[in-house]
């Protein structure tokens, strides 16, 4: 799904008020002494606001109101967007020693994904990029983003880059600020798992929406994120607010036994309630807690004792793992994901039963 955000046209270039000044002294067939004289401002004030180098306070305002017939809003505005021009161009030189900050982050991607504008400089993409982080400076991104609190899944093969995952993480952030969710709520959440469950036979255009609304509704924010390049994640699990968690999900392996036990994972995270301290894999990770989420995710897909009875059989055709699926009301594919993890099956194994989710921009 593509960004609809709009971004905000910067113009390259804009024109001091005092250009205009000088057009409506021409039009009055008055002079700069003459205006001096008639608003009380020393002629050289005048000159330096017709040149450019001095502002137009309110009271000056005001006076070429008297003198001029031009309302002192007019100037006001006029001045007040030119002097953030001034601003916005001493701030896009002041990027250059910043630069390099630009290998750190995915920028190319995310603007194919939508995320941040296409941008012709270096400078351009810096201001975005600050923009979309919600950070002033690079030190500031690095000071906020290093410290943020989730829990995520990923590739073992793969490695936390601070650029690409603040990226990933941020979009699950920016969408996440649009649902509007209740008050958290540990057993309405434990419902909503519940009755998500009894979804997983569905399609996503059926079981998506339904999902974020159960969710939301126990004060719980999912979102659906593109997976970016050499960032392996699945998911991740983060408090936005007390009271307001962000279950964000990927299509990394596509499959429907990935997203699903993936989903279920992050719902475990949230029913701890740690909503302090940084949880990675790799970096201070919490192996009990982690071994704890598999579990839940496990169990709620497939029942423990249910799991335990099929596989003492040992026969895992086609025909049994469908009619097994189809006693606990979930997908053959999951079953078949199950069965592979625990090397019950090979990974090529009746992969032809696990569905593919796929986004629908591409």
């Amino acid at each position: 799904m593509t960004d609809k955000r709009s971004f905000l046209y910067e113009p390259q270039d804009r024109t001091p008020p005092g250009d205009t000044l000088a057009e409506t002294l021409e039009s009055l067939g008055m002079t700069q002494c003459e205006l001096a004289d008639r608003v009380g401002l020393s002629r050289k004030t005048v000159n330096h606001i017709i040149q450019g180098s001095a502002s137009i306070t309110a009271e000056t305002a005001l006076k070429l109101e008297t003198a001029l017939g031009v309302p002192a809003q007019f100037w006001l505005s006029m001045d007040a967007q030119y002097q953030e021009f001034l601003a916005r161009k001493a701030q896009r030189a002041s990027f250059q020693p910043w630069i390099s900050w630009l290998q750190r982050i995915p920028y190319k991607e995310m603007a194919l994904l939508g995320w941040v504008p296409e941008a012709s400089t270096a400078e351009e993409q810096i201001g975005a990029a600050l923009s979309y982080y919600g950070t002033a400076t690079p030190a500031a991104w690095e000071a906020c983003w290093a410290q943020w609190n989730v829990s995520y899944r990923k590739s073992k093969l793969a490695t936390a880059d601070l650029g690409i995952l603040s990226a990933w993480l941020r979009k699950g952030e920016l969408d996440a600020q649009k649902i509007t969710t209740q008050a958290f709520h540990p057993e309405r959440f434990r419902g909503a798992l519940k009755e998500i469950r009894t979804l997983l036979q569905t399609p996503p255009e059926v079981f998506q929406p339904e999902m974020r609304r159960l969710c939301a509704d126990a004060g719980v924010a999912v979102v659906l994120t593109p997976e970016l390049k050499k960032l392996r994640v699945n998911g991740a699990m983060y408090w936005l607010a007390s009271e307001k968690a962000l279950v964000q999900l990927s299509l990394l392996y596509k499959s429907q036994d990935h997203f699903w036990f993936t989903f279920f994972h992050e719902a475990a995270h949230v029913l701890e309630e740690r909503k302090k301290g940084c949880f990675m894999e790799g970096i201070g990770v919490d192996d009990e807690a982690e071994r704890a989420a598999n579990d839940f995710a496990c169990d709620i897909l497939i029942p423990r004792q249910h799991y335990h009875k099929f596989v003492c059989q040992r026969d895992f055709c086609e025909r049994r793992v469908k009619r097994f699926a189809e006693e606990l009301a979930i997908p053959p594919g999951i079953v078949v994901g199950r069965l592979q993890h625990d090397k019950k099956l090979r990974y090529h194994q009746l992969n032809h039963l696990k569905l593919k989710f796929v986004w629908a921009q591409h």
